[in-house]
Order: structure tokens, then sequence, then C-alpha cells
């Protein structure tokens, strides 16, 4: 009897804790839905402590450290998530923990999760991306180095971020507990809530902060200002509050919407919210173009690509045209975030869709011809790092400039930096060119061999010269787009190449150039011969140079370079057609073109060069005047010869 009464003590008593678990579970949940992720992480530890594991729990407690930005901590429940439930968890926990693992540096292993990520959701962006860029640590490397950090000096022991220019100060959002005696706690991160503060010009040893005005900052979060550049405008970032209350969509979120203010008489006006924003989703983070025309931001409207896409605005005055989105080559199923636009177009914004390092990254891209924007470039470490990094700023001119991040070492939770630009960032698709030149009979290396490269139009962008291993480096060229490379040195035939890169980012191209040696130079030859050149055809009754005669005449040039001592009578002639008289004058205008090429684009001496032209006086075939020939038996009398005629 005993023992059945301890027993049946044993199954109330344990009834009793799980309903108590049970019930707490129910409170965690409430509180995550309505984005009070400390509450929920409180809750939630405490279940767990007492022995109740479910995938759900892990979920939530992974999300409650990666939305307030811990990274390092949501990978252990992200991790308990994955080795428990690897083959039920939706693709979204998988892109979590692939980015909570590269806070942690763990590269290779988010890797494998990504891999994961892509044989789960194939049509996942963030996946495809990966797949796609599976060098994206090289590439990031690559632009590596190419700004200067410093601390600012104005960084409090909360949240700073978000700096925006205007009027010579920095204005940013903060925090900090220097508020007054109320302070509002926000229930996501359990921390005050943000209000805009400005500062003069900030750099390593700080300055003094005051907050913007009482006419902007309210009682909630106000955050991501930009202003005009007569600082006259500023639109800015607040809760969705009406009247001192909280508004709510229709999930019980309170989201966040934009406002615009003017300032009059030096004083800013009621802030009055711009009519695109939404009660049922978020518009948050402007920025002005450089002309002030266009409005950019973030918002995850209906119709995006993600948890939150960009967008951008006609502002007509008072009044704005039709958001349009950036479109899926810069938006991804991920976040993307806090755009800027520099003076010169560029656009700075964050993301964690995109190839990075962890958490939000910065990226470049591009303004195109005709305003639109192309593919974002990771701008490297160290503005990047395995931690959020975002709210870039930068003033084009100076290369001076200023950002947001949470990585280790900072004085807050999140901390401003400033930068100098040091070299510009890779904007554009790029590989590395580079070679060897050999000799064709022996295979050894030839070193001292001038390489030239060519752009598609045969003029030349750079050359160097082969070193003691024979080897050359042409430096970065465009993806997808045609080039040749030629290798030229005394007592060798030259050899050329051309070809298209492909459109894989930062591939190294290896080029390989045979040089045959080359037999004893006479005067009296004809390049014609000795360079295997096409023949230099012109168009019927033109003496203008066609594209295909640019390639041999270019041959011709690097002829002359390789051998600076020697001379060349080039000699033009045309067909039959015309007059003899007429035919002669053609002839030397052609001549002269051909001349001029050599010596403009070859910077060739004139010194070096003598010509004249024939007519119909050198027929190489029998198309004289009253016999019938075809076109193209005509068109080889309408040539040039190259004959050396001293050395």
């Amino acid at each position: 009897m005993k023992n059945i009464l301890i027993l049946l003590i044993a199954v109330i008593s344990t009834t009793s804790t799980i309903i108590s678990q049970e019930n707490k579970i129910e409170k965690a949940t409430k509180d995550f839905d309505k984005f009070a992720y400390v509450d929920t992480r409180e809750i939630l530890l405490k279940v767990v402590d007492k022995g109740y594991h479910s995938q759900d729990i892990y979920e939530k407690l992974g999300d409650s450290y990666y939305f307030n930005a811990d990274l390092p901590s949501a990978s252990k429940w992200y991790g308990l998530l994955y080795d428990s439930y690897g083959d039920e968890i939706d693709s979204e926990y998988l892109f979590r923990y692939a980015q909570s693992l590269k806070s942690l540096g763990q590269y290779a292993a988010a890797d494998r999760v990504m891999e994961d990520l892509y044989s789960v959701n194939s049509s996942d962006d963030r996946a495809v991306f990966f797949q796609s860029e599976k060098n994206y640590l090289d590439l990031i490397e690559m632009q590596s180095g190419r700004f200067e950090l410093s601390d600012v000096g104005i960084n409090s022991e909360l949240s700073d971020f978000a700096p925006s220019f205007y009027q010579g100060n920095l204005v940013y959002a903060s925090n900090r507990s220097n508020r007054g005696i109320t302070k509002r706690i926000h229930e996501w991160n359990d921390q005050p809530f943000l209000d805009l503060y400005v500062t003069g010009a900030a750099n390593e040893s700080g300055g003094k902060s005051d907050r913007l005005s009482k006419a902007l900052n309210s009682r909630y979060h106000e955050s991501t200002a930009a202003f005009t550049k007569d600082g006259n405008t500023v639109y800015f970032t607040r809760n969705n509050y009406t009247k001192r209350n909280y508004q709510e969509d229709s999930n019980g979120t309170n989201l966040l919407k934009m406002y615009r203010s003017v300032k009059v008489d030096g004083q800013w006006e009621v802030a009055k919210e711009l009519p695109f924003n939404s009660n049922e989703y978020s518009v948050a983070h402007p920025a002005l173009s450089p002309d002030e025309g266009t409005l950019y931001f973030a918002s995850d409207m209906p119709g995006g690509e993600g948890l939150s896409d960009l967008y951008q605005i006609e502002i007509m005055g008072d009044s704005f045209g039709t958001p349009v989105s950036l479109g899926d080559v810069i938006n991804t199923a991920g976040r993307e975030t806090f755009p800027f636009i520099a003076k010169n177009g560029d656009m700075y914004f964050s993301s964690d869709g995109h190839q990075g390092l962890g958490g939000l990254d910065v990226f470049v891209v591009e303004r195109q011809e005709g305003g639109t924007y192309g593919e974002g470039y990771n701008i490297g470490e160290p503005v990047n790092s395995s931690m959020d990094d975002f709210t870039f700023i930068i003033n084009s001119t100076s290369g001076i400039g200023y950002f947001a991040s949470n990585r280790e070492g900072g004085k807050g939770s999140d901390d401003i930096y400033t930068f100098r630009q040091i070299e510009a960032p890779i904007k554009n698709c790029i590989q590395t060119l580079r070679g060897t030149v050999r000799d064709k009979d022996t295979n050894e290396v030839i070193s001292d061999a001038r390489v030239v490269l060519y752009d598609e139009n045969n003029n030349i962008l750079r050359e160097t010269i082969s070193a003691v291993d024979g080897k050359f480096n042409l430096g970065q060229v465009s993806c997808t787009t045609r080039y040749s490379v030629r290798a030229t040195k005394e007592t060798y035939d030259p050899d050329e190449k051309s070809f298209i890169t492909s459109d894989e980012f930062s591939a190294n191209l290896q080029l390989a150039l045979g040089l045959d040696p080359q037999p004893e130079i006479a005067v009296g030859a004809d390049l014609n011969k000795l360079l295997d050149l096409n023949p230099i055809y012109f168009d019927l009754d033109k003496s203008f140079i066609r594209a295909d005669a640019e390639i041999e005449l270019q041959k011709v040039i690097a002829f002359m370079k390789q051998y600076p001592t020697y001379k060349i009578d080039v000699r033009s002639h045309t067909d039959s057609r015309n007059t003899h008289a007429y035919n002669i004058k053609l002839s030397q205008r052609r001549n002269v073109s051909t001349l001029a090429y050599i010596i403009e684009k070859g910077s060739v001496s004139a010194s070096r060069l003598t010509g004249r032209g024939y007519g119909e006086n050198q027929l190489i075939n029998a198309c004289a005047d009253g016999i019938e020939c075809s076109e193209e038996m005509h068109q080889l009398n309408r040539r040039s010869e190259f004959i050396i005629i001293e050395k």
C-alpha cells in the first residue's frame, strides 16, 4: 500500500510538472510571437534545465539569440536542433545555423550546412549563391585591406549605430542611458529605446553628443536618418505608434515606419509619416540618391524575395511614386537592409543572404547606366567581420566614412567605427591573367619576352616582361570580355592568343605562349611571310583601316618594337577597276592611312617608315583592265606589303 501511495504521489507530481512546463512553453511562445526574445529565452532555459527538450524549444532558443545578434550563443541551440532533428528542420534554420557557425569562424562547418540547405531547397537563392561562389572566402580576401579603421570615441555601453552625415556633423542612433529619469525598456532585447543624437566631426578623441531634437525623438525607437544636402529635410525610421501608443499589425506585432520632417526657421517641424507606410509591414532605413530625387529603403512588404528587401521610390515634391524592388540580383531570401548611396552613385548595403563572413556583411554595387544596380560585392575585412556589420556610409570624395558593428572588442552591444578608404573596392567581376612564355622547339622558358594585353578593339591595355622563369602577370581583367595577348622577343616569331573570359569571379587564367625560333631576317624580306600575316585588305574604293586589318597591323607594330633598328617600306596596291590615275591616288591614300596607323597606334617613329601607293601597276593575278574577275579575285590586289629595307 505504501509503495502504491508513493507511486501515486510520483505520478501526480510528474503530471503537475508536465503541466507547469507546458504552461511555461505556452507563455514563452506568446512572448516569442511578440518578439519579446529576452523573456522567451529566460522561460525556455528554465524548461530545458528541467530536462524538457523539443524541436520547437531549440528553434525558439536559437532564434531568441539570433535575432538579438548573439550568433555564437545561437549556434549552440541551432546545433542541437541540427543534430537532433536534421532531416525535419526547415531550411531557414539551416541558413541561420550556417550564419551562426560563421560567427565562430567555423567556415568549413558552415559550408557543409549550406550544402544541406541546397539539397533541401535548391531554389533558395542563398544556397544558389553559395553553390556559385564556393570560393567566397578567396573573393573576400581579395577585397580585404582596402579600409583603415579607428574608433570614433562616442560609443556608449549600450547600442550606437546608424551614422549619417549632417551639415559637417554626425547623427546616429543610440539607446545610451542619459535620457532622464524614465527609461523605457524594449522587450526584444531588454534595452532602452533608441533616440537620434548629433555630435561634431567624430574622431578618436570623441566629442559631446546631444539628442537631435525633441520634435524628432519620441518615447519609442528612432534611428537611421537621411538628410538632404541643405540640411532642411530629414527622413528617418520610427516605431509605428500614434498618440503615445504602440500600433500593432494583425499578428500583434509593432512594425517600423518612415517619417519626414522639414526645418522651418531653424526648428524641426512635427514629423509626418510617409504615405507608402503600412500597418501590416515595416518600411525603414531611408537613403537618398545624390540628386535627392529617389528614396531608397528596406521593407518586408508582400511580394519580396526574403525577410527584408531593398526598394526605391521617386520623390515628387510632397508626393511619392510607387515602391519598386531593386530585384533578385540584390535581394535574396535573407535580409537586405540599411542602404546608402554615395555621391558617385555607388550603393552600399548590408546583407546576410549574399556570401559573407557571418551575420550582416557590407556590400557595394556600382550604379549602372539607366540608374539600375547589378551584382553586389562583399567589401571584405576589416569592415566586415564574423558578426553583424551594417549602416555603412562614406564620403566618396574624401574616402572617410563610418559604420556600425557588434564585433568583439567594442565598448557596447553595437559600436560605431570610422574608416579611411585606402584603395577603392572591387565593384565588377574580375579575374587574374597570368601565364608562361616558352620556346616552342625546346619547351624551355623564355625570359625578357614582351607580353602585351589588347582589348577587343586592339588597343593596348597594359604590357609586361616575362621573368627569369618565363612567367608573366598581366593583372586583373574583366569577366565575359574578349582579349588577346601577344608575346614577342628578338630572334623569335611572336605568338598570340585571343579569348573570352568566363563569368567566374576571381578565376586565375593561365596562358601558355610559345615562341618559334626565327631564322635570320634578311633585308628585302616581306613581313607578310615572316609574321604569317593575313592580307591587309581595303574595301572597294575605300582607304580606311578595317577592323580585320587592325589586327594584322598590330602584329607589324609588335615586330617594329621587337626590332627597334629595322626600317620598313610599306607598299599599297589597288585592283584594276577605275582609271590608272585614280588608282594611284587611291593607293596613296591607303598608304598614308597604313603609315598613320602604325605611327599613331604603335608610337613608332616616322623615320623608320617609308611607303608609296602603286595603284594597279603590280597586280598579283590576271585581273587587269578588261578581264572579268570575281570580287574575291579583285580583293587579292587591294593589299599592303611590308618590306624590310634596313636592319
